[in-house]
């Protein structure tokens, strides 16, 4: 009996310890970023890569499809050793490896919609060495990230300065409008009351 109540303590004990943290392997598959055609929680390309345009991010996950064959909402080795192929860069074995691991943050050897997005981040900070399948990637899917993304800033940390601001300003053009309409309304109201009395007055 009291082995019993020993082991129900124990299993207790064990269920009260913390799960993985975020930041570990296990946090990051059990929070969960959604690829293209993955079931888990959706990220906000959009909302975490400023510094792309939503036309680049549409064609990020236009290529990002086009290689994911088996619809899974990842790019494995063999997916990823045919986009190599099909760009015209081989690589070896090791290489795809390689290519992977420098961005696989889940470290499940394989890259999600998010991951492969980074690959750009890199390319477009400078980040990537240019003998490396990353920036071959990069530089062969047609997918310009110099201009338009990082709207021709020296580096990234300039580039995502430069995104806030653009940020801000759009929504300093929003809130002008708003104005302008609520301005406009008011103007209107008082045509409307003016015309009104005028109405009374000639009735009169």
């Amino acid at each position: 009996m009291a082995a019993a109540a020993e082991e129900l303590e124990g299993r207790r004990g064990r269920g009260s310890q913390p799960g993985p943290g975020p930041g570990s392997p296990a946090g990051v598959r059990a929070g969960g970023e959604c690829s293209p055609g993955g079931g888990r929680r959706v990220f906000s390309p959009a909302g975490e890569f400023r510094e792309f345009s939503r036309r680049q991010l549409r064609d990020m996950e236009k290529l990002f499809r086009q290689y994911d064959a088996g619809k899974d909402g990842f790019i494995d080795l063999m997916e990823l050793k045919l986009m190599m192929e099909k760009l015209g860069a081989p690589q070896t074995h090791l290489g795809l490896k390689n290519m992977i691991k420098e961005v696989d943050e889940d470290l499940d050897s394989k890259l999600s919609f998010r991951e492969f997005l980074l690959i750009f981040r890199k390319a477009a900070a400078g980040e990537l060495q240019e003998d490396s399948g990353l920036h071959a990637l990069a530089r062969l899917s047609e997918i310009d990230v110099s201009t338009e993304g990082v709207k021709g800033a020296k580096n990234f940390f300039e580039a995502k300065v430069q995104a806030i601001h653009d940020a801000s300003r759009f929504e300093e053009e929003i809130k002008a409008e708003q104005e302008e309409k609520k301005k406009q309304a008011e103007e209107l109201k008082q045509r409307k009351a003016a015309f009104k009395e005028l109405q009374s007055t000639f009735k009169q």
